[in-house]
């Protein structure tokens, strides 16, 4: 995937808002899950498998998109219930450009795009979500999330110092990097305490998975 790894989780955590996309209809749809009284579908699954496809040219299983749609469930719940803002226009463009730009050329973006039978809408739709969801964890996260600037010394010395030398490169000053390892250390931190927070929530909830009954 083009993002950092400390961003798997946020950037994971979507669900497409949008009609289904094209080619679904080849499939005889059916409820992949029920979650408290809100069910999951097997079209929801196809959707989230074409994006996957579309970033990374292959897909999760089933069985690991089910369960990522578990989690955007909660996360979606909790925010429409604090009635947490939805992004604005502007922050949307700025997240379509940085999906656009994380491909090789814009030849690249379009082609993959096609194969995976998403449109500009659909797409945007997409980050639409995306950015809801991890707009919504930050937002409840961060605040939590506390580093000291020995923690950041540390990174430093054993994760940007050996990476650099093992690429023949010149480390950074810690000074230059300082900001960007104090906010990938906090985004790490972001997703500990939402992974935890996530498996707490969903032993709360009745959850049933259909998706074995489901036709492939």
């Amino acid at each position: 995937m083009r993002v950092p790894a400390i961003c798997v989780l946020l950037l994971s955590l979507l669900r497409v808002n949008s009609p289904s996309l094209p080619g679904s209809q080849e499939v005889v749809d059916r409820i992949a899950a029920r979650v408290e009284n809100d069910i999951i579908l097997l079209s929801d699954i196809r959707a989230l498998s074409r994006y996957q496809q579309f970033l990374d040219g292959k897909s999760e299983t089933d069985d690991q998109i089910l369960d990522r749609l578990i989690d955007q469930w909660i996360v979606r719940t909790e925010a429409d219930v604090a009635h947490f803002p939805h992004p604005s226009d502007a922050e949307i463009e700025r997240g379509v450009e940085r999906l656009r730009k994380s491909f090789a050329s814009t030849e690249e973006y379009e082609a993959r795009k096609k194969q995976s039978g998403l449109s500009d809408a659909e797409v945007r739709g997409i980050v639409a979500s995306q950015l809801y969801l991890s707009n919504y964890l930050d937002s409840r996260f961060r605040p939590g999330v506390q580093i000291d600037p020995k923690t950041v010394e540390d990174f430093y010395q054993k994760s940007v110092v050996p990476r650099a030398k093992a690429r023949g490169q010149e480390p950074p000053p810690l000074d230059a990097a300082r900001d960007s390892i104090q906010e990938a250390l906090v985004q790490s931190g972001i997703n500990d305490q939402a992974d935890q927070w996530l498996i707490e929530s969903k032993a709360r909830l009745h959850i049933e998975k259909l998706l074995d009954e489901a036709p492939k």
